[in-house]
């Protein structure tokens, strides 16, 4: 946490969320990423996904998919892959999703500051949801990493990330509000104060569901 409080002050010279130095700008190079997500494949025996922070989110994310098979949500709604025909749509009797038409998965979320070489890891569950037009998808992350059986590859995954000269957080010490600093515009988004997540990651809170929409048109 030490390192964190002086990413935060170099990062923060104000103390106020919203208000970043831009000049020290040092995350992760996109070679990079990309040379960490396939790392992370063949050491995790997993699929791994890039997915590039928004321009409201100074951070990159690697999606490692711990339940559920491929072609996955994930790669539909980030990567373009067209919807598989297993999926089906709500009034299709032969698809081999649930009765309820719902699908349900189960990653680690390795999310990478643009802004400092700091790194942390999240549980996320998404979810599908067949609709007559399409298909909704949820993504639910947890303050944390907390089902016994992902904890193996998050260890493995941990113990990567200095190769990369990536320092890990464990969200538990850093989703409190970093004393002495002033929550900015945050509150009038989002309401309460903001994490130290949200300074070195992303400006939502840190479990917040995410609700989209893909479209039946992307079917094969």
């Amino acid at each position: 946490m030490t390192s964190v409080d002086q990413a935060l002050e170099q990062l923060y010279p104000t103390r106020t969320w919203g208000e970043p130095d831009d000049h020290e700008v040092s995350g992760l190079p996109v070679d990079e990423l990309a040379g960490l997500a396939d790392e992370l494949a063949g050491t995790l025996g997993a699929a791994t996904f890039v997915r590039t922070g928004g321009d409201d989110e100074p951070c990159d994310y690697i999606y490692v998919l711990c339940m559920g098979r491929t072609p996955c949500i994930v790669q539909v709604r980030d990567h373009g892959v067209p919807v598989p025909a297993e999926w089906g749509l709500a009034n299709d009797k032969s698809s081999t999703a649930d009765p309820a038409g719902s699908i349900h998965e189960l990653y680690l979320r390795l999310v990478v500051s643009q802004r400092a070489r700091v790194a942390a890891v999240q549980q996320v569950a998404v979810e599908l949801a067949r609709a007559p037009s399409g298909f909704l998808v949820r993504e639910l992350p947890r303050a944390g990493v907390y089902d016994a059986p992902l904890l193996p590859r998050m260890q493995k995954l941990v113990a990567t990330l200095p190769a990369y000269d990536l320092l890990h957080v464990d969200f538990g010490e850093i989703a409190h509000a970093p004393p002495g600093y002033d929550a900015g515009m945050w509150r009038e988004l989002f309401g309460g104060e903001p994490a130290i997540a949200n300074y070195l990651f992303y400006p939502q809170p840190t479990t917040m569901i995410a609700t989209g929409f893909i479209e039946a048109a992307r079917a094969p």
